[in-house]
C-alpha cells in the first residue's frame, strides 16, 4: 500500500519524488499479510532482509511445507505443532475459555495452574478444535469468469454463490479434504482453502494468572510486557492419523512438520517473520470510513465498557466465586476495549484522517487519467463519504444498542425464551412439555455456570442510564413505561426486573419447567428479560437493521470497485489482501520502540524486570512464590541468558487479531517465539501501518521452556520437541 504521508509529486519535483517512492519501499517493505501461495513473488525482498530458506519450505503445492505445523486454533486464535506427537503451543489468553470451563473452586487452574505429568493426565476439551490449511490455489478465474465489475451485488453474488457451491463441493470430493473458498480483496479475488479439522483436543499446560495473565489491564496492548502468555495442548487422532471425536483409545496425531524450536535466541536486526490467522483488517478504505471508526463506533465501545468493567472488577475483588465466573468473560471484552483506546489514539497521533485524504486526492487524478477504462473510479472517494455521512446517527445508536442493552447478560439470555416458546406451540402433552423444557433449561448450565445476578443487576442500572442518556430518541415505548414506572430510578427499576425475571438463576427456570402448562407460555411472553430483549429487537429490526443493511451492500459494491480500481492504480504494488481468518504469513526485523520518542526502549525484556514489578497487593503483578524462588536461587536450568531469563521481544511484523498464538520464526523457519500482543500505539494497523509505529510483541520460547520445565515441572514434555541452539 503506497504511503499516506506523501506530500503531491506532481511533476514539479521529480526528483524529490523519486526519492520520496524510495524512501516509501522501504518504510513498506515489512507491511503486508501475504497468501502463504503468493511467496515466491516476495522471495527476493524476503532474502534481502535476511531469509535463509526457500519460501517452498513455508508452503508449497506438494503439501510438504510449514503450512501443516500452523493451526487456527478454536474460532479466532492460531497455534503451532511443535513437535511430532502433536503437541500444540498458543496462547493463555487463547486457551482460557476453554480452560475457564475446565475450573472450579477445587480445580482453580488460574490460581494455580496446570500440568500434566503424562499424556493419561491430559485433560480432553469439549468443543476445542484445531484446523490445518493443507492446500490452497487461486481460482479468481473460475469463480468470476464473464462477471461484470459493475454487475449490482444481488445478482452478482447469485451467480458466485452457485458457483462456490459446486467448486466446494468438487475440490472436496477429489482432495477428501473440507474445501472452503473466501474472497480476497473485497471479492475481486477468490482462494479455495483445504483444510482439517480435530475434535479432540487436550489440556496439556497452562500456567497460573501470576504467570499468564501477569500485568493485566496496565500491560495490556503496551510494551514493555512481561507476560508468560502461553498455555499448551495437545491433538488427538482417530485410525489413520485423521480428525476424529473424542475417544479414550485415540492417539496423538502423527505430525509429519512441526517447528523446531530454536532457543539460542535473536538480537536487534534479525529477520523474523509470524505465520497465523489475521483476523480483519480494512487497510484500503477511505477518509470517511476512518473517521466513523476514531470519532463514533470506537469512542463508544470504550466508554460503555468502561462503565462495565468497573462494576465487574467490583464483584470480582469481592468474590473469588465472582472472579472464576467472571474472568474469561472479563478478558475478553477488556481486551477490546484497551484495543480501540489505542486504535483511536494511534490514528490521531498519525494523522491518518488527513493522510488517507491526500491519498484520495491522487487516486482521483489517476482516475480522471484513466475514465475510460475505469469510468467508475471517478468520484469514487467521494461517494462512499456521502454513503458514510448518512449513515453515522444509526451507526452511532445501533452501537449504543449493542454494547449498552445487549451488554446486559439477561437481556440476551432472554433470547432463549422464543426456544422453549417453540416448546408451547407444538402442542405436545404436559409431561412431554415439562421434559423437553426441562432438557432445554439443562443446556443453559454453560450460561449459569458463569453468571452472577447481583452483579449483573448493577451493569443493568448503569448500562441503561447511558443508553437513555445517549439515544433519547431511540427508546422502545416498553422502556419509558417501565422507567417511570419505578420512579424514575434505574437502580430501582433494575431491582424489580431481578427479583421477578424466570431468567435470572437456572433454578427459577427449572421450577417452571418441571410444573409447566400449556397456558403458561404467557408467564413466559410477560417475563421482563423477554420485554426488555423483545421491545429492544422490534425496534432494531424495524427502524435500525434495515438502513443499516442497506448501507452495508451498499458499501460492499462501492468498496468492491474501489478496491478493484486500487489494484489497477498501483498494478499490484505492494498489495496484499485484507485479512479474513485466512492463512497469512508477515515479515520483518526485531526492532525496539519508544512510542515518545525519547530513547529507544530495549526490545526484549527479562525475569529480572517481572520480579522488580512484583506487588504482593496487586492481583496483576502478584509473582508467584514459586517463580520469585527460581529467580531467588537463579535457578534457570539451561534457558540462562546474562544470568536472567528472556521473556517477551517486539518485532515490526504486520499483525491483527487472530495472531494471537501465532509461530514468530527466524531466518531459517525455526521457532524463536509466540505472538501475543501489539503495541498500543500500533493498534491502528488495522486501518494503516505505520512502521514507525506498528509492532508486534512476542513471548521468548526460552521463558515458555523454562516456566514448563523449572516451574511446572513437566521436563517431559520437552523431550519430544526438537531444540537447538
Amino acid at each position: 500500500m503506497f504511503s499516506l504521508s506523501f506530500q503531491r509529486i506532481f511533476p514539479a519535483r521529480v526528483l524529490l519524488a523519486c526519492c520520496l517512492l524510495c524512501l516509501n519501499f522501504n518504510a513498506r517493505a515489512k507491511e503486508g499479510m501475504h497468501v502463504p501461495a503468493t511467496l515466491k513473488s516476495k522471495e527476493a525482498d524476503m532474502r534481502a532482509m535476511g531469509l535463509e530458506i526457500p519460501v517452498e519450505e513455508l508452503f508449497n503445492e506438494q503439501g510438504t511445507g510449514l503450512n501443516n505445523a500452523v493451526v487456527l486454533f478454536g474460532k479466532g486464535c492460531t497455534g503451532e505443532i511443535i513437535s511430532s506427537k502433536g503437541l500444540v503451543l498458543t496462547n493463555h489468553h487463547c486457551g482460557y475459555g476453554t480452560v475457564q470451563g475446565l475450573s472450579s473452586i477445587d480445580h482453580d487452574y488460574f490460581a494455580r495452574g496446570f500440568w500434566a505429568m503424562n499424556r493419561e493426565g491430559e485433560l480432553p476439551c469439549p468443543g476445542l478444535t484445531v484446523t490445518f490449511v493443507r492446500g490452497m490455489e487461486n481460482i479468481t478465474a473460475r469463480v468470476l469468469n464473464g462477471i461484470d465489475d459493475t454487475l449490482n451485488d444481488i445478482a452478482r453474488n447469485a451467480i458466485i454463490s452457485k458457483r462456490i457451491q459446486s467448486l466446494e463441493k468438487a475440490y472436496a470430493y477429489t482432495s477428501g479434504l473440507d474445501a472452503s473458498i473466501r474472497p480476497l480483496y473485497t471479492g475481486n479475488q477468490y482462494y479455495v482453502f483445504l483444510t482439517q479439522t480435530y475434535k479432540d483436543i487436550r489440556l496439556v499446560a497452562f500456567p497460573p494468572n501470576g504467570i499468564g495473565v501477569f500485568g493485566g489491564d496496565a500491560e495490556n496492548w503496551m510494551w514493555p510486557r512481561h507476560t508468560g502468555d502461553f498455555s499448551m495442548f495437545r491433538v488427538y487422532a482417530g485410525a489413520g492419523n485423521k480428525p476424529a471425536d473424542y475417544a479414550k483409545d485415540n492417539k496423538p496425531y502423527d505430525a509429519k512438520e512441526f517447528f523446531t524450536i530454536n532457543a539460542g535466541g535473536y538480537k536487534e536486526g534479525d529477520f523474523t517473520m509470524v505465520y497465523g490467522f489475521p483476523a480483519v483488517t480494512d487497510e484500503y478504505v477511505t477518509s470517511s470510513q476512518v473517521q466513523q471508526v476514531q470519532y463514533i463506533s470506537d469512542p463508544i465501545r470504550i466508554a460503555v465498557r468502561t462503565q462495565k468493567l468497573g462494576i465487574w472488577n467490583a464483584s470480582m475483588q469481592q468474590s473469588r466465586d465472582v472472579f472464576l465466573k467472571y474472568t474469561s468473560k472479563r478478558a475478553g471484552i477488556a481486551n477490546g476495549w484497551k484495543k480501540w483506546q489505542g486504535e483511536v489514539k494511534g490514528l490521531q497521533v498519525n494523522n491518518v484522517t488527513s493522510k488517507k485524504l491526500q491519498y484520495e486526492q491522487r487516486f482521483q487524478q489517476w482516475a480522471v487519467a484513466h475514465d475510460s477504462a475505469y469510468p467508475y473510479a471517478v468520484g469514487m472517494p467521494a461517494l462512499i463519504e456521502a454513503q458514510t455521512i448518512s449513515i453515522d446517527s444509526i451507526l452511532k445508536t445501533d452501537e449504543y444498542v449493542r454494547e449498552a442493552v445487549y451488554g446486559i447478560e439477561l437481556i440476551s439470555q432472554a433470547t432463549a425464551t422464543e426456544r422453549l416458546m417453540q416448546c408451547f406451540r407444538t402442542r405436545m402433552s404436559a409431561a412431554a412439555l415439562q421434559d423437553t423444557l426441562t432438557k432445554l433449561v439443562k443446556n443453559m448450565g454453560g450460561f449459569y455456570k458463569n453468571y452472577d445476578a447481583p452483579t449483573d443487576e448493577k451493569v443493568f442500572a448503569g448500562l441503561m442510564q447511558t443508553y437513555f442518556a445517549a439515544c433519547p430518541g431511540w427508546l422502545p415505548s416498553y422502556y419509558r413505561i417501565e422507567y417511570q414506572q419505578h420512579g424514575s430510578d434505574f437502580a430501582q427499576w433494575a431491582h424489580a426486573v431481578y427479583n421477578t425475571s424466570l431468567f435470572t438463576t437456572q433454578e427459577r427456570l427449572q421450577k417452571f419447567a418441571a410444573n409447566a402448562t400449556v397456558s403458561d407460555s404467557l408467564r413466559l411472553l410477560s417475563d421482563p428479560a423477554w420485554q426488555l430483549y423483545h421491545s429492544i429487537s422490534v425496534m432494531r429490526s424495524n427502524h435500525i437493521t434495515p438502513a443499516l443493511t442497506h448501507y452495508s451492500e451498499r458499501m460492499r459494491y462501492l468498496n468492491r470497485l474501489y478496491m478493484k480500481a486500487q489494484m489497477a492504480q498501483r498494478n499490484g504494488a505492494d498489495l496484499y489482501p485484507d485479512a479474513n481468518f485466512t492463512l497469512r504469513l508477515s515479515y520483518g526485523k526485531v526492532k525496539g520502540i519508544d512510542p515518545d520518542g525519547a530513547a529507544p526502549y530495549s526490545y526484549q525484556t527479562t525475569l529480572n524486570e517481572v520480579v522488580a514489578l512484583d506487588d504482593s497487593t496487586s492481583y496483576e503483578f502478584k509473582v508467584p512464590q514459586k517463580l520469585k524462588d527460581l529467580y531467588a536461587k537463579k535457578d534457570y536450568g539451561h534457558w540462562a541468558v546474562n544470568k536472567t531469563v528472556p521473556v517477551a521481544f517486539i518485532t515490526d511484523n504486520h499483525t491483527s487479531g487472530g495472531n494471537s498464538g501465532s509461530p514468530v520464526l527466524n531466518a531459517k523457519g525455526q521457532l524463536i517465539g509466540t505472538n501475543f500482543d501489539r503495541v498500543w500505539e500500533g493498534t491502528m494497523s488495522d486501518l494503516n501501518f505505520d512502521p514507525r509505529l506498528c509492532r508486534n510483541i512476542s513471548l521468548d520460547v526460552r521463558y515458555t521452556l523454562f516456566i514448563i520445565d523449572k516451574f511446572g515441572g513437566a521436563g517431559w514434555l520437552l523431550k519430544e520437541m526438537k531444540i537447538v541452539r
